[in-house]
């Protein structure tokens, strides 16, 4: 799998990352372990996990798979702070964030996280005492880089001005192209590169709602057919339709065709998925062989635009 730098800094990860919003949820732990082997297998580095993840179910799986399934080292460790599961609060505080993070940190079992980002902005706290959070975790070894999620341009914009911001994370496919208008540009201008999260529209992208909903699928879930049925409209039908004729020509899945698109998109550093299973995960994994010809590619951006 090929590595990206992470916007302007010296961070590699694998251009798709491993997504564990659905461990402890839809996803057990053995299924889990067969995913992070087989992703680290094929050469993937990014993994990015939450301690509001399945209200921490995730993390705990996730710490019980380091070294005893594959070295910590092989991996480029993602989690982030400032949202407090069980409290549904919001709390950026340095006190709140750094005790937050050793939380991590012990439950993991691991002395550093490679990328720790701030997952939401905190309209309570001054952006001065986010941005020294940030900077003394990396001034006392427990990260090695920062970022944010979920920020709005200006937010990432005036929080990037306070410290050394590298990555942000937000939701971006074919199906959700809100960041183009103003998170990316101010991300090109402060050197922040792009983790784009939900890049197949909760397998909307994947072309199996076409037909109604799978009575196994995320959209007949109690936790994910709401935002499965966000996708499901009239405007949306035409992209996916597009998706699926494109790869029918390509001889690909609609899955790595879509993933593909986001993947390579201006300023897009690593596409994270959370697969259920490991049959989508290994078709994400096939994905990366897929590199789309510049028309189709175009093709699929007026469709969606």
């Amino acid at each position: 799998m090929r590595q990206r730098t992470v916007g302007n800094s010296g961070l590699r990860v694998s251009r798709i990352g491993l997504g564990t919003l659905a461990w402890g949820r839809d996803t057990d732990g053995d299924e889990a372990a067969a995913q992070v082997l087989g992703f680290v297998e094929a050469g993937g580095t990014l993994v990015d996990s939450s301690p509001f993840y399945g209200g921490g179910t995730a993390q705990r799986i996730l710490a019980e798979l380091l070294d005893d399934v594959v070295p910590r080292s092989a991996l480029v460790l993602s989690s982030s702070g400032g949202i407090h599961p069980g409290r549904d609060g919001v709390d950026c505080s340095r006190r709140a964030l750094i005790a937050q993070l050793d939380a991590t940190l012990r439950e993991l079992g691991t002395d550093h996280l490679d990328l720790w980002q701030v997952a939401t902005w905190d309209p309570l706290t001054p952006v001065d005492e986010v941005a020294s959070a940030l900077e003394y975790a990396s001034a006392t070894g427990r990260v090695r880089y920062v970022g944010a999620r979920g920020y709005l341009g200006w937010q990432l914009a005036t929080a990037a001005s306070s410290t050394n911001l590298v990555a942000t994370q937000a939701e971006y496919s074919l199906l959700a192209r809100g960041v183009e208008d103003e998170l990316l540009p101010a991300a090109h201008h402060h050197g922040v590169g792009l983790l784009a999260a939900v890049p197949l529209a909760g397998g909307v992208l994947t072309g199996k709602y076409r037909d109604g909903i799978p009575a196994d699928s995320r959209g007949a879930s109690e936790t994910g057919a709401e935002a499965v049925a966000a996708y499901l409209t009239e405007a949306t039908a035409r992209v996916v339709d597009a998706v699926v004729t494109a790869a029918d020509g390509l001889g690909a899945s609609p899955l790595a065709v879509a993933l593909a698109w986001v993947r390579d998109r201006p300023g897009v550093a690593s596409a994270i998925v959370a697969a259920r299973d490991y049959a989508q995960h290994t078709g994400v994994l096939a994905a990366e062989e897929l590199e789309l010809p510049a028309a189709i590619a175009a093709a699929l951006d007026d469709v969606s635009a």
